[in-house]
């Protein structure tokens, strides 16, 4: 037996879009962090980029469990001494851009390395239901009906 090494001939990506509404953060971040490294098909290899082009909707609309929503804690630095801020993910999903909540679990749940900053580049996230991907006819992928826990009731 060979182990199987994948070409850049050989990769093939789709493009898929989800609808973020009523799903939970968590379990939608892992869906989208899979497809991205291309780890759903089996000619998976490790050091190529294989994942598909994922594009997120409803960004604004995603759902958290327990109190994370206001518990929860984003810190960023300016860089300059003494200037760490903090916003909470409520703040965050308020204000201007509510699609960095979705991009941050994603970038967190990817290993670190030139190859995952590579992989971010195929995701595409936006807080409403328009995008401006339609030419490439993305196929739908229902996060919600893949298990019952996706969703909060």
């Amino acid at each position: 037996m060979k182990t199987f090494t994948a070409k850049p001939a050989d990769i093939d990506k789709k493009w898929i879009i989800i609808d973020a509404e009523g799903v939970v953060l968590g379990r939608l971040a892992t869906i989208v962090a899979m497809r991205l490294r291309g780890k759903h098909k089996a000619t998976f290899t490790p050091h190529m980029d294989m994942g598909d082009n994922v594009i997120v909707i409803n960004a604004d609309k995603v759902q958290m469990t327990g109190k994370k929503r206001d518990d929860k804690i984003y810190y960023h630095h300016t860089g300059h001494p003494g200037g760490i801020k903090q916003r909470t993910a409520r703040q965050i999903l308020e204000g201007k851009f509510p699609e960095r909540v979705l991009t941050k679990a994603v970038q967190r749940m990817l290993p670190g390395g030139p190859l995952s900053r590579r992989q971010m580049t195929n995701l595409r996230i936006y807080a409403g239901a328009e995008h401006p991907h339609e030419a490439q006819s993305p196929e739908v992928l229902d996060v919600k009906s893949m298990n019952s826990k996706n969703t909060r009731s």
